[in-house]
Parts: structure tokens; C-alpha cells; sequence
């Protein structure tokens, strides 16, 4: 009987196999290094074009005559004070109510205890100070360059490093006003508990009335003296720097459609609905402002005369 034949597979050259491996090797390297060396061009055009953008701010800013400042909680963050609706924003954190609900004016008048942990706790920030960008604005107002700060937010750092006409919108929680006799007491008072009632409540030590922070909640107007000024000032100004702020927030948001002047520029770091019409956009806020000459002759000629009106009748009920 004939006997079956094995077919056996020719071995390998082991020179040739070691070959093969080393092209395979150099192919990946070279695709590596390819790719890397795409990415830091990439990189190195970006910082040019942010380096750019930043010279192009710097000279708007020299050569305005009425700029006006517009920000938002972005501006507060390199001073502590977490924003909204960033990734790691108070409106991404869990409560047992919703901020939006716990911030509005219902919820204040039906949950006046939750409303209050809420504020002492995450909206009240005694330890924060102002960082180099509200110190800069300030420079800018003394300097007679910036003629008004419009802010959205309630902390009160512009006026802390020194800014002088600053509208607040959204209100500020270092007003906090006794709704039957008009006294004014300060966030640290607040936070200190010294007058509540057993809820935990802050009560008027004068008259025993309701306490009421002077903040714009959900479902209250912004107080018109403080609108109309800023709207007046957006209006007027040459130069828009928009700072800190998505824009998704109104009717404070639409105040930057008052603008008219020359140069708008918006600095921030998510797409805003309005990038459309700005003439900058994406700009380093921080940067944009502080690199260069931090020194600005003083002007004699000051543009920024303080509001006529009161920015709020304090024994009115809100």
C-alpha cells in the first residue's frame, strides 16, 4: 500500500521574517512621527492666531474712547467662583432641587429655609478676591479707556478691585435688604446667622421683617434704573468686549444687540449665538487683557461720571 505524502510548509528565512518586522517597525514610526509633526504645526498656527487675535484686542483697547465691558460668570472663575454651565458649573451638580427652581422667586417665598442653605452655601463667597482681570478693568476705567463695567454677576469683585461705575443686573449679594423696613445688611451678616428665626431664616434684628437678597431671582424683572443705564452705556460705546458670558441668559444677553459701534469682540469659550456679529472671536479673556503695557497715563478728562439715579429704592417690596 502506497504511503500517503505530508506535505510540509517551507520555513521561513529567519532574516527575512526579522526583516519584515523592522519594515512594519519603521512604517508605524514614520506614521507616528508624520502625524505628531501635523499636530504641532496645527498647534503652532493656533498660538499664532491666538497670539494675533490677542495684539488685535491689545491695540482696540488703546484706541478706544468709550469702550464698555459686558461679562459673566467666566470672568469670577479664576477667583473660585464656579460658573454655570460649564462641565464642572453649578447647574451640572446635584441637589435636591434644581438650581434654576431653588434660585427662583417662588421657591424663595414657599422654601424660604432651602433657599437660604442654598445661598449662603453656593452663592455667597466671602474668601473670593478679584483676579487680574477685574484689577485690570479697574486700571482701565482710572486710565479713562473703560467707561463701564455691565456684569451678570452678584459677587461684587469688580467694584472690590477698584471699578467705580458698574452696572449689576443681576443684583448683588452683598445687599441684602429687610422687606418691611428697607435696612440693608451684608453677606457676611448673612453668613454669619446671628438673627433667624428657628427655621433658619435671617430676620430684620431692627423689625423683625423678612430678609430678601438684593438678587435678581427667576421670575423677577431686572430693575430698570440699572437696565436702562446699561443699555444707555452699550449703546453709546465705540468698543463691546464680551467676556465670560454663552449669551444664553436674557434679557440680559440681548443688551449687546444695543451695540453699534465699531468693534465688537467676544471672548469666550464656548460658541455664543451672537459670534456672528462680533469682528473677534475666542480670545484668552485673561490674556487678552493683561499682556503688553499695564500701565495707562491717567486721563484728566473723566468720562465716567457716576449714575444720577439710584440704582434701587430699597424700602420698595420686590
Amino acid at each position: 500500500m502506497e504511503g500517503r505524502r505530508v506535505s510540509r510548509k517551507p520555513r521561513r528565512n529567519p532574516l527575512y521574517m526579522l526583516f519584515m518586522s523592522l519594515l512594519a517597525l519603521t512604517v508605524v514610526l514614520l506614521v507616528t512621527v508624520f502625524v505628531l509633526n501635523m499636530k504641532l504645526r496645527s498647534a503652532r498656527r493656533d498660538l499664532a492666531d491666538a497670539q494675533t487675535k490677542i495684539e488685535q484686542l491689545r491695540s482696540w483697547i488703546a484706541e478706544s474712547k468709550r469702550m464698555v465691558f459686558f461679562g459673566g460668570a467666566g470672568v469670577s472663575t479664576e477667583s473660585g467662583i464656579p460658573d454655570f454651565r460649564s462641565v464642572d458649573g453649578l447647574y451640572h451638580q446635584q441637589f435636591a432641587y434644581p438650581p434654576e427652581t431653588m434660585l427662583s422667586h417662588s421657591f424663595y417665598e414657599t422654601h424660604p429655609a432651602e433657599f437660604f442653605d442654598f445661598y449662603r452655601t453656593k452663592m455667597i463667597a466671602l474668601n473670593a478676591k478679584p483676579n487680574r482681570c477685574h484689577t485690570k478693568l479697574a486700571e482701565l476705567e482710572r486710565a479713562g479707556k473703560l467707561d463701564v463695567v455691565v456684569t451678570q454677576n452678584i459677587d461684587g469683585l469688580h467694584q472690590m478691585a477698584g471699578s467705580q461705575r458698574v452696572f449689576e443686573l443681576h443684583g448683588s449679594v452683598h445687599r441684602n435688604i429687610c422687606q418691611s423696613c428697607g435696612a440693608i445688611y451684608s453677606a457676611e451678616w448673612i453668613c454669619s446667622r446671628e438673627h433667624e428665626d428657628a427655621a433658619g431664616v435671617p430676620v430684620c434684628p431692627a423689625c423683625g421683617g423678612r430678609i430678601k437678597p438684593d438678587v435678581v431671582l427667576y421670575e423677577e424683572p431686572l430693575d430698570e434704573h440699572v437696565l436702562t443705564g446699561a443699555v444707555a452705556a452699550i449703546a453709546a460705546a465705540d468698543a463691546l468686549i464680551v467676556g465670560g458670558t454663552s449669551l444664553v441668559v436674557y434679557p440680559a444677553a440681548g443688551l449687546t444687540r444695543y451695540f453699534t459701534g465699531d468693534t465688537l469682540a467676544i471672548c469666550n469659550l464656548a460658541p455664543t449665538d451672537q459670534d456672528a456679529n462680533a469682528d473677534l472671536l475666542r480670545v484668552t479673556l485673561h490674556r487678552g487683557l493683561l499682556q503688553g503695557n499695564s500701565s495707562y497715563a491717567r486721563s484728566s478728562d473723566c468720562r465716567c461720571p457716576p449714575p444720577a439715579f439710584p440704582l434701587r429704592r430699597y424700602n420698595r417690596r420686590r
